[in-house]
């Protein structure tokens, strides 16, 4: 027999298929995790995982074990729900799971306020574009743009997140003075920007691509090109401008999800008010809808 930590440890090599993955998603050393599963191994005469070029694989013994720990971990995570849930103390950690571009920029005054405002929450940021599974408890609390959030969620959208074209102020001067359409940086950032640049950009190709949305910024910024941006990025960005106005067909939702099991523990609904309070008094530059006359002075350039 093994123990739930092994277990634990196994269930995050067959999630992220690796041990470095495991290690960044637990939080602990790459070393306890190779050792951890050589020993369970051992104990469990059976080798749980094979290696393979594009990472590690299950055996049939290990798809085996791994039915059992999710039936485990059910149980753990139910425990721990019924626990958590009756919680009614500003006290304790609190794991919050944002998309990069946010995180880093027009979210973290708000995450530095919650804290400031509650001493005794230990706020953990995560950033990542993928979602966090809540019902693993790899998150207590997911902030997401979406428009077709998890079901199994309590969830409440925030506000509306407008996204349009945008350019250098310079580019854009030069490209209007040529008569010539711009170049795309391609990008692949998410889903939504690949299709709405596919869509826009025509026949024209790429030689210059992004994986992430601060360096698609960087890009536009440098004269790359043009791309698609939030609004509440691309309008704050004083060497950008918008290259034609936001299309509402791709308006997203920004989303604030947690688990149902935390619905009455109370750092988690104390971080859900101040977030939901803090982005509706952002809510003209998350929708588009501050116009140039209306940023700051270094915005105009002044």
């Amino acid at each position: 027999m093994t123990n739930w930590d092994d277990l634990r440890i196994f269930l995050a090599v067959a999630r992220t298929g690796s041990i470095s993955g495991a290690a960044s998603l637990l939080g602990v050393q790459h070393s306890t995790i190779s050792r951890r599963m050589r020993k369970m191994e051992q104990t469990l005469g059976a080798r749980l995982v094979e290696r393979k070029k594009t990472g590690y694989e299950l055996t049939p013994a290990g798809e085996n074990v791994k039915q059992a720990a999710l039936r485990v971990e059910t149980e753990v995570l139910g425990v721990d729900g019924a626990v958590l849930g009756k919680d009614s103390n500003l006290v304790g950690p609190l794991r919050v799971t944002a998309i990069n571009n946010m995180a880093s920029s027009v979210l973290m005054p708000m995450f530095s306020s919650f804290s400031r405002a509650y001493p005794r929450v230990d706020l953990h940021i995560a950033v990542s574009n993928i979602d966090s599974s809540l019902a693993q408890r790899e998150a207590d609390v997911a902030i997401r743009l979406t428009n077709t959030p998890t079901d199994t969620l309590i969830g409440k959208r925030m506000v509306t997140v407008a996204s349009t074209i945008y350019g250098s102020r310079d580019y854009l001067e030069t490209v209007r003075e040529q008569r010539r359409e711009p170049k795309w940086v391609g990008v692949e950032c998410c889903e939504f920007h690949k299709s709405w640049t596919r869509h826009s950009r025509g026949e024209q190709g790429h030689n210059f691509y992004c994986d992430d949305t601060l360096l698609t910024l960087a890009a536009i910024r440098e004269g790359m090109g043009v791309s698609y941006l939030p609004c509440f990025m691309g309008d704050a960005e004083p060497l950008l401008e918008r290259y034609r106005e936001p299309d509402p067909s791709h308006n997203l939702g920004l989303w604030i999800l947690l688990h149902p099991d935390l619905r009455r523990t109370a750092r988690v609904l104390a971080f859900r008010d101040h977030m939901i309070s803090a982005v509706n008094e952002m809510k003209d530059l998350f929708e588009g809808n501050i116009q140039d006359r209306d940023l700051p002075a270094r915005k105009r350039g002044a």
